[in-house]
């Protein structure tokens, strides 16, 4: 996070403020605590990272059955995946949100839920690796801009 002088804000305020569209930047003051200026994208982010968060301590605190099943039940479209599914993307769910929340990176865990509940929805639509034209890619494969 950048930190700039509350003067820096006053005298170059588009210098400022483009910064603030990358990263956070704290802006400090003689008179006051210091603040933070960031763009409502990074703001909403970090929301949806609490939000996520809160879930997932409510399912790990509740005992009953296995990690997919407590999930499927705070995310009832994991229903959609068949079960071998539900347990890769439990997992997956909880690797990106320990990855955000070491990282300070909200969009590795928003990316991967995102991923995980489009996948469902797809499922619950019909679609499947079965379906006439459609192709599931590895990992591993990199895909170029259309």
């Amino acid at each position: 996070m950048a930190t700039r002088r509350s003067s820096d804000l006053s005298k170059r305020p588009a210098e400022v403020f483009a910064e603030a569209e990358d990263h956070p930047v704290t802006v400090t003051r003689r008179d006051g605590e210091a603040l933070v200026l960031m763009s409502q994208r990074e703001a909403e982010g970090r929301a949806r990272l609490l939000n996520f968060a809160a879930q997932l301590i409510t399912v790990t605190l509740d005992d009953r059955g296995s990690l997919a099943a407590r999930m499927s039940k705070a995310f009832p479209w994991m229903l959609a995946l068949s079960l071998a599914d539900r347990e890769s993307c439990a997992q997956d769910l909880v690797d990106a949100a320990r990855a955000s929340f070491s990282t300070d990176q909200p969009h590795l865990a928003i990316a991967e839920l995102t991923s995980w509940k489009e996948t469902a929805t797809a499922v619950a639509a019909g679609l499947s690796s079965g379906s006439a034209g459609l192709e599931w890619l590895d990992d591993d494969e990199t895909v170029e801009r259309p």
